[in-house]
């Protein structure tokens, strides 16, 4: 969590006032000492703008912010046609960073 914070350059009174959590319980989440309620935890996630599995870093989705979630529900949307050129194009800038990357 608190790298979460940190990227976003927020304090713990930050944190907590976006989550509506208190800073003395968002420290002591961060140190170990204590774990949130569900509750809690989905007042954070919120605030950080991530689902509950990336916070806590298990389940399907742990390692995709709302965003990424958000556009991935939007793509499985469209019209099979575009859904796929899409992927065509994700599949070539993947295959072309994996190429980079094993040319280092």
């Amino acid at each position: 969590m608190a790298d979460l914070r940190d990227q976003k350059g927020w304090s713990q009174t930050d944190l907590a006032d976006k989550s509506e959590v208190s800073r003395v319980m968002i420290g002591k989440y961060e140190r170990g000492e204590a774990l949130p309620s569900i509750d809690a935890a989905k007042k954070i996630a919120d605030a950080l703008e991530v689902s509950l599995d990336y916070l806590v870093g298990e389940g399907i989705n742990a390692h995709f912010d709302k965003k990424t979630l958000k556009r991935l529900e939007e793509i499985e949307l469209l019209e099979e046609e575009k859904k796929h050129t899409l992927f065509d194009l994700i599949d070539t800038y993947i295959r072309d960073a994996k190429a980079r990357t094993a040319y280092r």
